[in-house]
């Protein structure tokens, strides 16, 4: 499996390239094909950054990560 730093993910923020990625507890998701990402930004999270955390205040479980797939490992 791939390996990205911080830095690296932060460049996948849907801003500066086509590609939308999060991190959720270790893991890089590609939520690209997501509609609810465009831009990338979801309600009031942002793409491009590790979103373990956040997940505590979505209206939905960690499940949802299980659409996208991984791209890498966070390091």
């Amino acid at each position: 499996m791939l390996s990205f730093t911080r830095s690296q993910l932060a460049l996948r923020n849907g801003q500066d390239r086509d590609e939308i990625w999060c991190a959720y507890e270790g893991l890089i998701y590609d939520v690209s094909a997501s509609r609810l990402w465009r831009n990338g930004h979801h309600y009031e999270h942002w793409a491009g950054q590790d979103l373990t955390n956040e997940l505590i205040d979505a209206p939905h479980t960690d499940g949802v990560f299980a659409k996208f797939p991984v791209i890498g490992k966070l390091v």
